[in-house]
């Protein structure tokens, strides 16, 4: 049995489909947080979705990466990760404070890649910017064990973490940005 190989356009690839019911799995599991905080059960389910970011990544590099999916997989990041932080300070779990700067860090980045995108220069992620997508994942994961299991300030100490981290890796992006505009002009 042969791997099949998808061309840079292909939208209908195995990295997508997983890509795809993240994002549709994601709304579900957001109003869980909401309507039950934190529970063993939607650990469980928060740790799969997690992982599912991982198995789209090994088949998009088994199977070859695609436009769609260089789109879909950071936008079903985010929708994840934004979505469950907004629900845990939804749910007063969270402070309303870092969560804003992570998202707006998130807005601002996408735009700012975006806008060197249209203008032909990739700016790609670097290893720090999977850290910080891992360390986000990991605030919300504490924050969904059950109280009685779990000090508070492992979950509120992890989301520092990851506003630093993704503070950081956005001055990051900025600065490549303007590398490689600067070697366009």
């Amino acid at each position: 049995m042969t791997d099949t190989a998808f061309g840079p356009t292909a939208l209908a690839t195995p990295a997508n489909y997983v890509t795809i019911a993240r994002l549709l799995i994601s709304p579900v599991l957001l109003v869980a947080i909401m309507d039950s905080g934190a529970s063993w059960w939607l650990l469980a389910g928060w740790t799969a979705l997690c992982l599912t970011d991982g198995i789209d990544g090994y088949l998009a590099r088994r199977h070859g990466t695609t436009r769609s999916g260089a789109f879909l997989d950071p936008l079903a990041d985010k929708v994840l990760v934004l979505g469950a932080l907004a629900a845990l300070v939804a749910i007063d779990r969270f402070w309303i404070v870092p969560v804003l700067i992570i998202a707006a860090r998130e807005v601002a980045i996408s735009m700012y890649r975006s806008y060197w995108a249209r203008r032909g220069l990739s700016i790609p992620a670097r290893s720090s910017a999977k850290l910080k997508t891992v360390t986000q994942q990991l605030a919300v994961a504490f924050a969904l064990v059950p109280a009685a299991a779990n000090p508070e300030w492992v979950a509120e100490g992890l989301l520092w973490a990851a506003v630093v981290l993704t503070v950081a890796t956005g001055l990051h992006y900025l600065y490549d940005g303007s590398r490689a505009g600067e070697r366009t002009v």
